[in-house]
């Protein structure tokens, strides 16, 4: 029979593992820690926790973000933009057969970087009808949290200087991704 004193993990890296055999068939072990250095590491993983997660080399979004983005791109855009955003037509900008437009890249080789966020979220959330696209609305099937994760990603494949050019506020036009149909009259 062995009696144990459990103790979180952290608390293991300073503790002193003694280990007795034989008085009367029992096998004692004792653990022992130092209690300051446990409440020093709770202290430094709060104040870790309530910090904000540092951005990527200056951009609005985090690493974590990306790294969801990357998720939701995967199930829910690959298959029309392409595993990594770059489009799976020659021609993003010509009409399909039935009329409307085709997935654009959003890697930075096209058009996504001439749109300021909340424009970019308006696609995401609604999809591309609006402007002759097939694109689904996503808004009533990912979080706010996963739409904008997404744009992240994509925004992450972005070279620096295209990145720049987006963030500058003269860079953004918020014109639709492709020029409004001609109507016969």
């Amino acid at each position: 029979m062995a009696h144990i004193i459990e103790l979180p993990l952290r608390a293991l890296k300073a503790a002193l593992l003694l280990c007795a055999t034989g008085w009367f068939g029992w096998g004692i072990t004792v653990l022992m820690f130092d209690p300051a250095a446990e409440v020093q590491a709770a202290e430094q993983q709060q104040h870790a926790s309530m910090q904000p997660e540092r951005g990527v080399d200056g951009r609005w979004y985090s690493h974590g973000q990306v790294a969801l983005g990357h998720a939701v791109f995967e199930s829910h855009c690959a298959r029309c933009h392409g595993e990594r955003a770059q489009g799976l037509v020659a021609n993003w900008r010509q009409r399909l057969p039935d009329g409307s437009y085709p997935p654009p890249p959003l890697d930075g080789s096209a058009h996504a970087w001439h749109h300021a966020l909340p424009m970019l979220l308006q696609i995401v959330q609604q999809g591309g009808a609006r402007y002759d696209g097939k694109m689904p609305g996503f808004g009533d099937q990912l979080s706010k949290e996963e739409q904008l994760a997404v744009i992240a990603w994509f925004q992450s494949l972005w070279p620096d200087e295209t990145y720049r050019q987006w963030a500058s506020p003269a860079a953004s036009s918020d014109m639709p991704f492709a020029p409004a149909p001609q109507r016969a009259k």
